[in-house]
C-alpha cells in the first residue's frame, strides 16, 4: 500500500508550470541586460532613453519569482533551493544557464516519474 502522506507530482501540470518558468526566465535575463543597459546609459552617458525600463523590470522579476515558487512547490524544491533559483534572476546571464540547469533537471525528473521511477528533486542549484 502506499503511504497517503506522500503525494503523487502532477507530470502534466509539472510540464506547464515548467514552461511558464522557462519563458519567465529568459524574460527576466533579457529584461536584466536592458536593465544594465540602462544604467550604463544613465550613470555613463546621462541618457535617460531607458530611463522608464525599471519599473516594467520589477514587475516582470515579481511575476519570475511566482513563477519559481509555483513550479518549486509543483516539484517538491526545498525553500533554499527555491530560493537561489529566484536569486538567479538578479545576476545577468546567470538566469539563462539556472533555467536550462532547472529545466534540465526537472524534465529529468517528469520524466522519471512517468516512467515508473520516482526521484528527489531536493538537490542544489550549483
Amino acid at each position: 500500500m502506499s503511504d497517503p502522506a506522500v503525494q503523487r507530482i502532477d507530470v502534466a501540470s509539472a510540464r506547464t508550470k515548467l514552461t511558464f518558468f522557462k519563458v519567465m526566465a529568459f524574460i527576466v535575463g533579457i529584461g536584466l541586460l536592458v536593465l544594465v543597459a540602462e544604467m550604463v546609459l544613465w550613470y555613463g552617458f546621462e541618457n535617460d532613453a531607458l530611463k522608464w525600463w525599471p519599473q516594467p523590470h520589477g514587475l516582470i522579476f515579481v511575476i519570475y519569482v511566482v513563477a519559481t515558487a509555483i513550479l518549486g512547490f509543483a516539484v517538491r524544491w526545498s525553500l533554499g533551493r527555491m530560493v537561489l533559483v529566484m536569486l538567479a534572476g538578479c545576476v545577468p546571464f546567470l538566469s539563462f544557464w539556472v533555467e536550462r540547469r532547472v529545466a534540465a533537471e526537472v524534465e529529468a525528473q517528469l520524466a522519471s516519474l512517468e516512467s515508473g521511477h520516482e526521484t528527489s528533486a531536493a538537490g542544489p542549484v550549483a
